[in-house]
């Protein structure tokens, strides 16, 4: 049998309704670029701007900003942590959703 869920447990960095769905959308693509998570999460620039400075802060995300056929490019790709906190919070949500 399986630890109980505990809400408490669950990583509030992660937890928010976008940095969730840019979390989950890194974790399938070796990394992105801003213009590719913008169009796959449905965020605004600034909103996306927001929450990837805050998963950048906590050590899940490394942004890289470089200049492409002399155009500015963000790209974001996991950490190791982020992507072992990525894996903690799905087991922390299995614990709800396994009997």
């Amino acid at each position: 049998m399986s630890a109980p869920f505990d809400a408490t447990n669950l990583d509030d960095v992660i937890h928010g309704k976008l940095r969730l769905a840019i979390m989950a959308y890194l974790s399938a693509a070796s990394d992105a670029t801003f213009g590719e998570i913008k169009q796959r999460t449905s965020a605004s620039d600034g909103n996306l701007s927001v929450h990837l400075r805050k998963l950048e802060e906590a050590g899940y995300i490394d942004i890289e900003k470089r200049f492409v056929d002399r155009k500015p490019q963000t790209r974001a790709a996991l950490t190791a942590s982020g992507r072992t906190a990525w894996l903690a919070y799905l087991d922390q949500l299995r614990t709800l959703i396994q009997p």
